[in-house]
């Protein structure tokens, strides 16, 4: 169900309501005001009556005095008044006070609700001949009915002219503000086929105007992210083709030419003249030679003291290999127990980062010391890598691939990685990871 169709809907029913409660207020009010105004015309012409009348035991029909008075009564609203005869028999001295039927008349179902039974004023006298008579006073509230009818029908078709403004303004309404969702939507299919560059509007309503400047502004982030993640994506697939063509060259020129020389020599070996003892010398030698080449090129790809002892031994590891390059560095290192219990992904992080944090000291940050702390506390992994170099102005220097790579391993264990630093101050590397 459509939201426009349940305001639509709650509209109507509000509606109806209103009618039902408005008729019946109006109709208890009307049968009310009619039985007030009639009984003030009752109580106005009975008092007229007892004022000028009861003085008078005979009247002469003759006397235009009397007949002046009696159509002065006679013009009273909602009054039927007559005279007859004690047998009930009327005398039609005056003109006949008959309400003619209009066109605007109210329907007998109405009259019937807010029509109320009134009793008859009777008062008798003598006329001049000795004729005995009555002058009948009987309510008459069809005038009033008629005129209640009216204001209601005013009021219901100020209630239904009413409802239909209402429908009409909801309408436009949501016109508006269904084209303006329809344009936020056609944005959001748009970012989701990876089009950011793809901008919405500014609208007249200010909520859908919020909406529109908050996903304009995370389609900037989404753009920029992208980029970097672009960037950092051909970064690493050239550090894979350099890799990969530095063990080419390796493998070319230590492994080829090696085994070519132990081939080489080999076949010398076969001439019964041969120096066995010679050549079994320059085989070993270049067997031993082989073997580190070899794992210079498998430390360089993967640290497998990280996997044969752990974190804490490959830390110690690669600590020693800086101190050996570079002897005026002084490295420390407090890490716990707990650091080797970590799945194997995680060291691997935690190591790389830890390496490329000690690589960027050493080339760019001119430190004497380097500070490393990982420990584990309330499930949670903290890393701390700070060093008394020179510093820089984060503000004035663009994240490289180092940087990136370091938050997206982060990132990828759920973790949130800042930076801190002041010129002349050194810098603070911080990592916060859950270890669930």
């Amino acid at each position: 169900m459509s939201l426009r169709y349940q305001i639509n809907l709650r509209i109507f029913f509000s509606a109806i309501v209103i009618l039902v409660l408005g008729g019946s207020i109006t109709i208890w009010q009307a049968r009310e005001a009619i039985k007030d105004e009639v009984a003030s015309s009752i109580n106005l012409a009975v008092q007229l009556i007892e004022f000028r009348y009861t003085d008078k035991p005979s009247i002469n029909f003759g006397n235009s005095g009397w007949l002046t008075q009696l159509n002065s009564l006679q013009a009273i609203r909602h009054l039927n008044i007559q005279l007859k005869t004690p047998s009930g028999e009327f005398i039609s001295l005056l003109k006949e006070n008959v309400l003619k039927d209009k066109q605007d008349a109210p329907p007998q179902w109405f009259v019937s609700l807010v029509g109320s039974s009134y009793p008859v004023t009777e008062f008798p006298f003598t006329s001049s001949d000795g004729t005995p008579l009555i002058l009948s006073i009987e309510a008459n509230s069809l005038d009033e009915i008629t005129e209640v009818w009216q204001e209601t029908m005013i009021f219901f078709i100020s209630i239904v002219l009413l409802t239909l403004l209402s429908f009409f303004a909801v309408h436009l309404t949501f016109n508006q503000a269904l084209r303006s969702i329809e344009k936020i939507v056609g944005g959001l299919k748009a970012i989701e086929k990876g089009h950011y560059q793809h901008k919405l509007p500014e609208f007249k309503i200010g909520e859908y105007n919020t909406i529109a400047k908050a996903i304009n502004q995370m389609t900037d982030e989404l753009s920029i992210a992208e980029q970097r993640y672009s960037e950092l994506t051909k970064h690493s697939l050239d550090i894979q083709e350099k890799e990969r063509q530095y063990l080419a060259q390796e493998l070319h020129d230590e492994l080829g030419q090696s085994l070519t020389a132990i081939k080489v020599m080999t076949v010398t070996a076969r001439h019964p003249k041969s120096d066995i003892l010679q050549i079994t010398q320059s085989i070993t030698g270049i067997c031993d030679h082989l073997i580190h080449v070899v794992r210079t090129m498998m430390y360089q790809l993967h640290p497998h003291i990280l996997t044969e002892l752990g974190l804490i031994a490959a830390l110690d590891d690669i600590i020693k290999h800086w101190k050996e390059r570079n002897s005026h560095l002084s490295i420390a290192v407090e890490c716990s127990d707990e650091m080797d219990t970590l799945p194997e992904v995680m060291s691997i992080h935690l190591y790389r980062v830890i390496q490329e944090c000690i690589t960027n000291t050493v080339r760019h940050a001119e430190a004497q010391h380097i500070n490393i702390k990982l420990h584990v506390n309330s499930n949670t992994i903290y890393l701390s890598v700070i060093d008394d170099g020179i510093g820089c102005d984060l503000n004035t220097i663009e994240s490289g691939f180092g940087l990136r790579g370091m938050q997206e391993r982060i990132k990828t264990m759920g973790g949130e990685l800042s930076i801190s630093s002041c010129v002349q101050q050194g810098m603070t590397v911080t990592a916060i990871i859950p270890c669930l």
